[in-house]
């Protein structure tokens, strides 16, 4: 029983390096299973992983397959681990739980996947545990401004899965592909991830299926990484911004569809959500530039 770990990358070759640097600190044993899928960086990524870390293997596309198709490539490389865990390159391991996670994993033959804690810089949990999406999200999720002013809103919170405090082993509905585990019993019950989704909504999707084929979800807080968001998607924002919202789409066809008029509504309602968005970075990003402040 061996326990892999992929990281797929994106033009974040100081981040990746920091990354794999954590788990050898962490979890020394761990960095002869690691798989980086580099998506056609061009910015030394490759080169610096086996320079750095010799043990690490490295996947090298051709072109930028997305993640879930990268995440896929480095899956299959790691067929010999009854247990992977994704990793985003953007993260760093707090300590050495994945182990104890894989483990967790393997003694719990109703499960599929299992998330770990996940908390943001300021050392504030990230809500990577929630609820599956519905017509109601849009509203309600933690970019909306619901959200955002009214964050006790009880609708929030059931979606965000914000009410209790992350401490314990919990079933879940999904988790975040930032730091996710898999048993093979779950690419065995539904293959690997729809690699239909470039961007984004490719773990929501992955999760669904496994609990429709039976297994379980869950939390575990036993295994920590710290994540700084966004550092692939800000070297493409706005096709990273397009590809979260064909994910979305993608996501409401298969799992949510219904009657042609809420399929109208739903594909509108996506449509002005992307635009919005757009045009929200847009402003933010030209104003700081006037500022002379850094764009985020």
């Amino acid at each position: 029983m061996t326990t892999g770990v992929v990281i797929v990358a994106f033009k974040c070759r100081e981040y990746v390096l920091k990354c794999l640097a954590s788990v050898e600190k962490r979890s020394p044993a761990l960095l002869s299973h690691v798989v980086v899928v580099d998506n056609a960086s061009g910015d030394g990524t490759v080169e610096a992983v086996r320079a750095a870390f010799p043990a690490v293997a490295v996947v090298a596309n051709g072109a930028n397959a997305g993640f879930a198709a990268a995440a896929n490539d480095g899956i299959a490389a790691l067929a010999a681990c009854d247990v992977v865990c994704l990793l985003n390159p953007d993260a760093v391991l707090l300590d050495s739980g994945i182990e104890a996670a894989a483990d967790y994993l393997r003694a719990t033959p109703d499960l599929g996947v299992l998330g770990g804690r996940i908390l943001n810089q300021d050392g504030t949990v990230q809500a990577s545990a929630r609820a599956f999406p519905g017509h109601l999200t849009a509203l309600f999720n933690r970019h909306s401004l619901t959200t955002k002013f009214l964050p006790a809103n009880r609708w929030s919170r059931q979606y965000l899965m914000t009410g209790w405090s992350h401490d314990e082993i919990r079933r879940v509905d999904w988790v975040s592909g930032a730091f996710m585990l898999i048993h093979r019993r779950a690419f065995d019950a539904v293959g690997a991830f729809d690699p239909a989704y470039f961007f984004s909504i490719e773990d929501v999707d992955f999760c669904r299926r496994v609990q429709d084929a039976g297994l379980g979800v869950a939390y575990f807080p036993g295994a920590s990484i710290r994540h700084r968001i966004g550092a692939s998607s800000r070297k493409a924002v706005y096709r990273a911004m397009a590809a979260h919202h064909r994910g979305m789409w993608r996501y409401y066809r298969k799992h949510l569809r219904g009657n042609r008029l809420m399929d109208v509504a739903t594909a509108g309602g996506i449509a002005a959500r992307f635009g919005l968005h757009a045009v929200s970075y847009a402003v933010r990003s030209n104003v700081q530039r006037l500022l002379g402040r850094p764009v985020r």
